[in-house]
């Protein structure tokens, strides 16, 4: 008998949307909307950080400390230490990583143990739970509900909420952690004081840990202010707060990323960092600790990249929001993050009968239709739900405004030429 090859850990988990979807746009001639990436250059002083990280100290192409490069661990300690309130030990309380998607990965290595309850909200990022599943998890799906809006009105990020009823009855004795999206993937939602605060009052009376995923910390529009749940009282002690050099400075393939928490959660991401990737590359960590250096000495000028960056990506999620309306779609208007979701309900009733298997999301369809006929790409909102609830919210699809001028401006010509085909 033939031994079994993939470890059971992978059993249900080896489809990845990002990987479909790309590969499928690349064979059309499409504006590619689909996965998050800036197409515009990281600020000049960030590159110039890169850059002398690469010809300076010839030490930088070495190994480094395992857990964070000394100054960059530093900046971080002091940076979000003001932010969060906190006396952040750059030794104890900080680490560095491949990236948010590696602070995730090592987060849930080393705190989630089999049969442990994690909550997901969702919609969710879809990788947190197939990570639930390889450590043994049992993911826990409590939905954002949207509210109605008037007629003619369009639909905001912020009207899609927890129910408190509902969100109670997912803690149980099993309960480990809780996983927080704000500004959420792929909805925009940045979670209001209040609403951290049921969240926070929850994972306190049921000692459960919570991670936060706050890589869109920066992009928030509308005048919205982010919260960081690690600074509500009591909170500091059981959250891991973790951020993105990627998303903060328009460099994601830079794959920098950190962990923030209390040494009694982070001794053991420590431990699964030690005996994984060991250490993060040099010269990436000390490119972001110069950039985090100079957004220090700018915090909250106009000079900051950290000002600037929400403020020009307010004006492309804006020119987005009215681009889509021409053609049908209705965005649900995003307070944050890069992402939009746009209601597809009017396509979803006039051609129900797109061509797809018999048991895919409308929504997958759709994007699979736009893409070979109107030269458009997506991600289908399915993806970011449990298979249960896939059927419910089949009639959105996320696109990226974290984009150039010029291919916001591609995108109104495939839209215009879509209009001109939907006139009788």
């Amino acid at each position: 008998m033939a031994k079994r090859l993939p470890a059971r850990r992978l059993d249900g988990i080896d489809h990845n949307p990002w990987v479909e979807f790309g590969k499928m746009a690349s064979e059309y001639d499409v504006v590619n909307l689909g996965q998050g990436f800036p197409d515009f250059p990281p600020p000049d002083f960030a590159v110039q950080a890169f850059q002398l990280a690469l010809s300076g100290d010839f030490m930088l192409n070495q190994y480094t400390r395992a857990f964070g490069y000394p100054p960059l661990t530093k900046i971080l300690a002091s940076f979000f230490g003001k932010l969060l309130e906190q006396e952040i030990d750059p030794l104890k309380n900080v680490l560095v990583t491949v990236g948010a998607y590696g602070a995730l990965f090592t987060a849930f290595q080393a705190l989630v143990d089999e049969g442990d309850e994690v909550i997901i909200i969702e919609p969710f990022f879809d990788c947190y739970e197939p990570m639930t599943l390889m450590a043994g998890g049992h993911p826990v799906f409590v939905t954002l509900k949207p509210s109605p809006t008037g007629d003619g009105e369009l639909d905001s990020a912020g009207n899609w909420r927890l129910d408190p009823t509902e969100l109670a009855s997912k803690f149980t004795s099993r309960t480990k952690a809780l996983i927080l999206n704000t500004p959420n993937n792929p909805l925009g939602k940045v979670f209001s004081k209040a609403e951290l605060e049921l969240v926070a009052s929850l994972c306190q009376q049921h000692d459960v840990i919570c991670i936060s995923d706050e890589v869109y910390q920066w992009l928030v529009y509308d005048g919205h202010q982010h919260v960081s749940i690690a600074s509500l009282p009591g909170m500091w002690e059981r959250t891991l707060t973790i951020g993105s050099a990627g998303k903060s400075f328009s460099a994601t393939g830079w794959k920098v990323g950190w962990a923030l928490g209390p040494d009694r959660l982070m001794k053991h991401l420590r431990t699964v960092q030690q005996n994984t990737v060991y250490h993060c590359p040099t010269q990436g960590q000390a490119a972001v600790a110069q950039s985090l250096q100079h957004e220090q000495l700018h915090f909250g000028q106009p000079s900051s990249y950290f000002v600037q960056l929400p403020r020009a990506m307010w004006r492309s999620r804006d020119h987005m929001v009215r681009s889509l309306q021409s053609v049908g779609l209705r965005p649900v208007v995003p307070q944050g993050s890069y992402f939009l979701i746009a209601d597809i309900s009017d396509f979803k009733s006039k051609m129900p009968d797109l061509p797809g298997d018999v048991d895919e999301p409308y929504d997958k369809r759709f994007v699979k239709w736009m893409i070979r006929n109107k030269g458009l790409a997506g991600i289908p909102v399915s993806v970011f739900y449990s298979w249960p609830h896939q059927k419910h919210f089949d009639h959105y699809v996320r696109f990226c405004f974290v984009k150039d001028e010029s291919t916001l401006q591609a995108l109104d010509e495939k839209l215009q030429k879509w209009k001109d085909e939907l006139r009788p």
